[in-house]
């Protein structure tokens, strides 16, 4: 283990390093990172989850995977999904707000996305506020297409839920699918094994 990833790890305050050379970690969440995570979560969320459910979600360690993004020792961005039989819902993704426009979250949902399917998840789903353009976008790269709407899924902005699904994730094409955006954000091939 090095030495980095044994320190505390703290939100991002500082500026943006250059972007050449500048290096992003994607590693499982422990429970030293939550409050980095919940600091970024306060920063970006009208209605951020609590240390305490972040907790909670990692306690349960055969239904939820967790990831942080690190860079120089700081968290700048999370993810998270439930697995259950044959499907995996995305239930967050953040990344502090000076980090962003850098493919952090792209490469969190990969994370998420390789991890679900090797697990044999065979759906993906999420929700995302029909306002999110940004997001939406991410996720259709990742096969994502809407499929209903939850009135005033957002209570404290009484904003509308956009649910966005893949089906098939165990096909052929969608593993292509998913090599051609590992290629793109620089990610590592992982075979069904690898990490287990």
């Amino acid at each position: 283990m090095s030495l980095r990833r044994t320190r505390t790890r703290l939100a991002s305050k500082l500026p943006l390093p250059p972007r050449n050379g500048e290096v992003v970690e994607i590693a499982p969440m422990r429970r030293r990172d939550v409050p980095a995570v919940v600091a970024i979560e306060k920063e970006i969320f009208p209605e951020p989850w609590s240390q305490n459910l972040y907790l909670s979600e990692l306690a349960q360690r055969s239904t939820r995977r967790y990831y942080v993004a690190i860079s120089g020792g700081m968290v700048v961005g999370y993810a998270g999904c439930m697995l259950v039989v044959g499907e995996a819902h995305i239930t967050t993704i953040g990344v502090a707000k000076v980090w962003q426009g850098r493919k952090i979250g792209a490469r969190l949902l990969y994370r998420l996305v390789v991890e679900a399917r090797d697990r044999g998840a065979e759906t993906l789903i999420l929700e995302v506020r029909v306002s999110n353009r940004p997001a939406q976008r991410l996720y259709e790269w990742f096969g994502f297409a809407p499929i209903a709407i939850r009135k005033n899924y957002y209570v404290e902005t009484k904003e509308d839920g956009l649910v966005m699904q893949v089906v098939d994730t165990a096909s052929d094409a969608y593993g292509e699918r998913l090599s051609r955006i590992g290629k793109e954000l620089s990610e590592p091939e992982r075979t069904k094994d690898a990490g287990r």
